[in-house]
């Protein structure tokens, strides 16, 4: 029988399955072609025994295709979390740790002292030898261990001389619950908020989510090194794939911003690349490793360019097809005395553009962008209702016009 096991080393991998488990559609054994069918029950085994809750499937003629299901009515926390909370460990690493925090001091305002290696060293020793363990330890491996929690926190060192000296950071107030709650289900990185709140005794939340969007959890270590970089101004080689993972690439860019959509919770990354001399932007679900370089000098004029550019980004891109720089859309819309409610949708939704009240029963909505194609899909709503509509690129709007005519003889209108 095949063995696996719910601990992972590499995220990655575990990111990679989950993706294409759930996030861009539901495979059989059968579909998934990657990895040998052994690899694929392995992986989602592992998978079940975090998510078994949650998974549901449904035979099809191609096979049984397994997927996620989630009402966030009974659900109020992100499932996907969890797949962070299986790190594996060996049994040197959880006896060290418990030990080091054992044997450190807290840290506080009067502290001049810690304990140096030295002493760390031998009381680790005696610990071992009291308790008849055979396990050991060496200094350089103490030692890269006390380096790794300084790094995360978790250790404060001193230097006293030419010694060393290690104490346990003190401990922070945790936020309110609540927040954390908020936090650990809306923000990017929530995941960190999930980790506090694993600290504190679990209530019903004050929170129930209509569109929980909860795929962006697999993205966190990622967003976190992209978080890193802008806020340490450097740029950053990006891995990245794309849809069917047959071609890989770098980019050497310039982290800015991330945009986060409000309809479908998918990420981006807005990021200046060198090479192309502009502005564009990539999905963080196709990034699979950020590594970060040097510091940017120009950082903050191109953030402040990107802020500029953000009064013609309609979404993310930044570059139409039209081959101009700047493209123009306007429509025309006209409602009946009882639908006032759709000129009070153009003013919530009307984003980089302007609308004109022309009368009472009907407006006008106009707006230069970088790609008019990214309003199409918002504008589709309004038909019906559209008197007139213009694109500057000519070729999107007979598209956008062919496509209503190809609509009105599929329904027989």
């Amino acid at each position: 029988m095949a063995q696996y096991s719910e601990s992972v080393k590499n995220f990655e991998r575990v990111r990679d399955y989950m993706r294409e488990f759930y996030v861009y559609g539901f495979k059989s054994r059968e579909d998934y072609t990657q990895k040998s069918a052994r690899s694929y029950d392995d992986e989602r085994r592992r998978l079940e025994s975090w998510l078994g809750d949650h998974m549901s499937f449904k035979q099809t003629s191609s096979g049984k295709n397994v997927f996620i299901s989630i009402d966030s009515r009974t659900s109020q926390h992100n499932p996907l979390y969890r797949a962070w909370k299986a790190k594996s460990f060996t049994d040197g690493d959880i006896t060290l740790h418990f030990m080091l925090m054992d044997i450190l001091p807290s840290e506080s305002p009067t502290d001049s002292t810690g304990i140096s290696i030295k002493d760390i060293m031998s009381l680790i020793d005696n610990y071992l030898t009291e308790t008849g363990s055979d396990k050991t330890f060496d200094e350089s491996t103490i030692r890269k261990k006390l380096k790794e929690y300084v790094e995360e926190g978790l250790v404060t060192a001193k230097k006293i001389g030419k010694n060393m000296f290690y104490f346990r950071a003190a401990d922070d107030k945790l936020p309110d619950r609540d927040l954390l709650v908020f936090f650990s289900e809306i923000a990017p990185c929530g995941v960190i908020g999930s980790f506090l709140l694993d600290k504190e005794e679990q209530t019903k939340s004050l929170f129930t989510f209509k569109h929980h969007y909860i795929t962006s959890a697999l993205d966190s270590e990622i967003l976190c090194e992209l978080f890193s970089a802008m806020s340490e101004k450097k740029m950053v080689t990006l891995t990245s794939v794309g849809r069917k993972k047959d071609n890989v690439k770098e980019h050497h860019a310039v982290p800015l911003k991330i945009l986060e959509s409000v309809q479908n919770g998918r990420q981006y990354l807005m990021a200046f690349v060198p090479s192309m001399d502009r502005i564009v932007s990539y999905r963080t679900d196709y990034i699979i490793s950020v590594k970060p370089e040097e510091v940017c000098p120009d950082f903050d004029d191109l953030r402040e360019k990107l802020a500029g550019m953000r009064q013609h980004i309609w979404g993310v891109s930044t570059e139409g097809h039209s081959g101009e720089r700047m493209e123009h859309v306007d429509f025309t819309v006209h409602y009946g005395d009882d639908e006032q409610f759709i000129r009070t949708r153009l003013e919530r939704e009307k984003r980089c553009g302007t609308v004109e009240r022309i009368d009472s029963n009907t407006s006008r909505f106009s707006a230069d962008v970088y790609d008019c194609g990214e309003l199409v899909p918002w504008i589709r709503t309004f038909i019906c209702r559209i008197e007139e509509i213009h694109f500057s690129d000519k070729e999107l709007e007979e598209q956008f016009k062919k496509d209503i005519e190809e609509m009105y003889q599929l329904y027989d209108i």
